[in-house]
């Protein structure tokens, strides 16, 4: 009697970011309002395993100096040592390391954010919102996620007092992306 064996297809599908219809952004408070700016330049991938979700990987890179507050000098001061210092730490990097399937559509992604040098391991609560053809028949994936980070932990620990007490920039800043990637 001999043993068959059966082999498992591989299922995992290559997706790269489409930056034209994706957007990262943020907020963080600022005096007594918010501040919000998004980054421009940015890339990825997904390597997706629709039938086991848990062997899906992500990697995501952020060119730091294209953040844009449409504000030019508070920008160049983003850019600088103060805050990212994007001479020494051109990017922003997250690598997946373990993805949860949690329900239907919310999985939570865990790996490795590095900015400005230093890596800390977070927790991303995604949704998935579906995968659909474009009208020139390429397959699409759409993704949202949003987090709050405290800068102080990656380095971005510059402030100022203000004369009534406080801080001039909060700690918290909330990230959110939308994203849409194409079939490889």
């Amino acid at each position: 009697m001999s043993a068959t064996t059966t082999a498992t297809p591989v299922t995992i599908r290559t997706f790269a970011i489409d930056k034209a219809h994706s957007e990262v952004t943020f907020q963080v408070r600022h005096l007594i309002t918010k501040v919000r700016g998004r980054f421009e330049d940015f890339s990825g991938t997904i390597a997706l395993d629709a039938a086991q979700p848990e062997a899906s990987t992500v990697t995501f890179t952020v060119n730091a100096a294209s953040m844009n507050t449409s504000t030019p000098d508070r920008d160049a001061h983003l850019r600088s040592e103060d805050f990212f210092f994007v001479e020494r730490y051109p990017t922003m990097e997250f690598r997946s390391s373990h993805i949860r399937k949690k329900s239907e559509a919310i999985f939570e992604v865990r790996g490795t954010l590095t900015i400005r040098g230093v890596s800390k391991e977070i927790a991303l609560p995604v949704t998935y919102l579906g995968e659909a053809k474009d009208p020139w028949g390429q397959t699409r994936i759409g993704f949202e996620a949003e987090t709050t980070l405290n800068r102080k932990e990656f380095g971005l620990t510059w402030n100022a007092a203000l004369e009534t007490g406080g801080l001039l920039v909060g700690d918290e800043v909330k990230v959110s992306l939308a994203i849409q990637a194409l079939a490889q």
